[in-house]
């Protein structure tokens, strides 16, 4: 390229970069929060685990993702021009044919979609961009891919940049369209600060380009529009009033319109005013005065004082406080008046909406000034959905009626003096965009840390509620197993005991460890066959010691488990590869006691002559010098109450009883329940309901986090991720088909746009007949 050429695509470079950082970084939060909402939605967990790997990664790799962008970019700045027929040619001959990768289609494909809607929406600027950046490298306009900053140069960036992350296809196509949605509406002042630096520096300062004539969704391909020839001196053509249609609607007039309509049905026409009309620095100067004086009074005289008529009223007291007695009043215009008094009817429908206290509606009462000043100055607050200041309202609003709450319930506040200082800066700084901008990146920030700690600590909730799932129905396969072998031996006493409540345990944790398949759970079943005599004994003190391991593998002490092994098998022989053989009348007294009859060989009482004429093995006695010797072990009854008052594993002191326990004893469901039962067992997780007391009538949200298909066990948790409520589907259906619960529909909008859409429908609510009369 020339000098003067690269000089100007290094400053494009260089507005590029500055524009592309916190678009990117803008798009890869949005992104992140769309998995989150993936996997919360998910049923499968696999799915929620590939969620939260695609995040771990955008969390990495972000910084190396901003920095391939931009230097891809550049580079597609350095290449324009070149002529890359020869090398495309080249490059065809060499390769051979292959049937093309469904997932390549579907990935091209959207990217051909997502650059035709980019496109249609900015038609004329693309088009002049298009022949100022051809006059650069002296070429024809520059379309498709080969416009660098065009949405499909980049579209195929994105995707180039992307690759090195490793992204599942699905998570790719998401990241695509949010993608769009976070550059459909910045990318045009990136092509207004380019077209105007190639203006200032004598490119083409005359160009008028206009597309031509498309449909108005644009073309099925990712095309560039077609522009005819530079003509800067063309009359307008008929394109001209379809862009006049794409502009925004102005919604501040027709609110103006529907004000103006209500007050002619409701009092006649509005009144003239004589005097002068206050200026926009005149009316900035009063509502300034009356913020300051807003802070000194009370928070119910405050309260009175937002109200549309009385803030009017302030207002014109403000606007008069020095004019001298029988002077002209000061008066609102007309836009001013309408402006104050839909403001405050904004706020109004924003504290209906609203579930907190008087602290959430006085720390957004207190932005109402502030938002007036700023909606004076600018008249797209009302007519740009994506205002600064309107987003900073709709992200407050939205902070302080799901987050104010605390963990315990009560109101946090740590963020409540958070959102005060942020609240505190309008009132103390001059209304600008950018002021606004800074606060709603202040709020963004701290709601993203909100939920990341809300999400660790659902996750860790539902982990272990998956783990107790687990653990459940280990224990009851444990259990199954152990009932077989009690159907063909029946023990009695501590043996009996010990098979029941800790033997089992033992069963459970193996078999949750290792699985019904594993050495390790066939080891501890062939253990409880000898302790039952159906398994022949080979080494008693290899025995001794599995029985002590496993006990202490579920929590019991060393001591305890030593005499618990002691009493039912005795203490390790002399030498243990042969042990002692001794005749029935060879037996000690408390050998042959009822209990070591039914804990050694509890099969003896049924069998056969032959089988009790066999001999016992018994093994020697304890030497004297152990410490077990020295002291008297506990009996074999004292040994089976501590089993029975010990602590079941995974379960705590007061827990209540599982629901499966009960679940014999539950009546079936009726017809209606049983359909609200199918349906909320197709339901994804993240579905809120409200559960209202019958007592208090009061209300709260929680999000049903996870269910059980086996068990039907759900956990509910707040907006913090905090367990709330553990219950059994069919008791959830139970409860919605009484009204003790509602499932509440996904909302669409959020609550600043239903406070929107409730304005609006009051001032429709007159319907009146004639037509909106000028107002002087």
């Amino acid at each position: 390229m020339p000098s003067r050429a690269r000089r100007l695509v290094g400053d494009i470079c260089a507005l590029c970069d500055q524009w592309l950082d916190p678009t990117l970084r803008h798009c890869l939060d949005r992104f992140d929060k769309r998995l989150y909402e993936q996997a919360e939605s998910s049923r499968n967990h696999l799915e929620q685990q590939r969620c939260f790997d695609s995040r771990n990664l955008i969390q990495q790799q972000s910084a190396g993702f901003i920095q391939s962008f931009a230097s891809r970019l550049r580079e597609a700045f350095e290449q324009m021009g070149t002529n890359d027929d020869e090398q495309a040619s080249h490059q065809m001959t060499l390769q051979s044919l292959s049937l093309l990768d469904r997932n390549e289609h579907e990935l091209t494909s959207a990217l051909e979609k997502h650059a035709a809607r980019i496109e249609a929406h900015n038609g004329p600027v693309l088009s002049e961009l298009s022949y100022r950046l051809a006059v650069l490298v002296g070429a024809p306009p520059l379309e498709g891919k080969h416009l660098p900053p065009g949405p499909l140069s980049l579209a195929h960036i994105l995707r180039d940049a992307s690759e090195a992350m490793s992204l599942p296809l699905e998570h790719r196509l998401v990241l695509l369209q949010v993608f769009e949605t976070s550059v459909g509406d910045a990318i045009v002042r990136l092509y207004d600060g380019i077209n105007e630096k190639l203006i200032a520096d004598g490119i083409l300062p005359q160009l008028r380009a206009f597309p031509a004539a498309r449909p108005v969704h644009g073309p099925a391909h990712g095309a560039a529009p077609a522009a005819t020839q530079p003509a800067a001196t063309q009359t307008p053509t008929p394109a001209q009033p379809t862009e006049q249609r794409s502009e925004p609607i102005a919604v501040l007039e027709t609110l103006r319109d529907l004000l103006s309509r209500q007050r002619v049905t409701a009092s006649g026409p509005a009144p003239v005013y004589s005097g002068r009309t206050a200026t926009s620095d005149e009316l900035q100067g009063a509502l300034s005065a009356l913020q300051q004086h807003m802070i000194q009074v009370t928070d119910q005289t405050s309260r009175e004082l937002r109200s549309a008529q009385r803030l009017h009223e302030e207002l014109l007291l403000q606007l008069n406080a020095g004019v001298p007695a029988g002077a002209p009043r000061m008066q609102l215009s007309t836009e001013q008046g309408d402006t104050v008094e839909l403001v405050a009817m904004l706020f109004e429908q924003l504290a209906q909406q609203l579930h907190h206290g008087p602290n959430a509606r006085a720390l957004l009462g207190n932005l109402e000034l502030p938002l007036l000043r700023m909606a004076i100055a600018d008249r797209d607050f009302f007519n740009q959905r994506e205002h600064p200041a309107r987003q900073v309202l709709g992200k407050l609003a939205e902070t302080v009626n799901d987050w104010l709450d605390g963990p315990d319930g009560d109101t946090d506040p740590q963020l409540l003096g958070k959102l005060s200082q942020l609240v505190e800066r309008t009132q103390q700084e001059p209304p600008t965009a950018g002021l606004y901008t800074s606060l709603l990146a202040d709020i963004e920030h701290h709601l993203s840390q909100l939920s990341r700690k809300a999400q660790a600590t659902e996750r860790r909730h539902v982990e272990a509620m998956q783990g107790r799932e687990r653990l459940e129905q280990a224990r009851r396969r444990a259990d199954e197993l152990m009932r077989e072998r009690f159907a063909v031996s029946s023990p009695r006493g501590l043996l009996r005991t010990l098979l029941e409540r800790a033997w089992t345990d033992v069963l459970a944790l193996n078999l949750l460890r290792h699985g019904e398949h594993s050495d390790g759970f066939r080891q501890q079943l062939r253990i409880t066959d000898q302790l039952l005599g159906q398994f022949p004994v080979t080494d008693t003190a290899l025995l001794r010691h599995e029985v002590e391991t496993g006990l202490q593998q579920i929590g019991m002490n060393a001591e305890e488990s030593e005499q618990v092994a002691q009493r039912l098998i005795g203490t390790e022989p002399s030498i243990p590869e042969t042990p002692t053989i001794a005749s029935p009348d060879d037996v000690p007294a408390e050998t042959t006691a009822p209990e070591a009859a039914s804990d050694i060989a509890p099969e003896s009482e049924k069998a056969t002559p032959s089988e009790a004429a066999a001999p016992i093995i018994v093994p020697a006695k304890p030497r004297p010098s152990t410490a077990s010797a020295m002291a008297d072990p506990p009996s074999a009854t004292d040994l089976a109450l501590r089993l029975k008052q010990r602590q079941r594993l995974g379960e705590h002191r007061g827990q209540e009883a599982p629901v499966a326990t009960n679940a014999a004893v539950v009546p079936p469901l009726g017809l209606r329940e049983a359909r609200i039962h199918n349906r909320l067992r197709q339901l994804p997780f993240g579905s809120w309901f409200e559960f209202i007391d019958p007592t208090t009538g009061e209300s709260t949200q929680r999000k049903l986090a996870w269910f059980s298909p086996v068990s039907g066990n759900s956990l509910f948790v707040t907006r913090r991720g905090q367990r709330s409520d553990v219950m059994n589907l069919q008791e959830l259906a139970r409860a919605i088909a009484t009204g003790r619960v509602r499932e509440l529909p996904p909302q669409q909008e959020n609550l600043l746009d239903r406070a929107w859409h409730s304005l609006t429908a009051s001032l429709l609510r007159p319907s009146p007949s004639s037509q909106p009369e000028v107002r002087s």
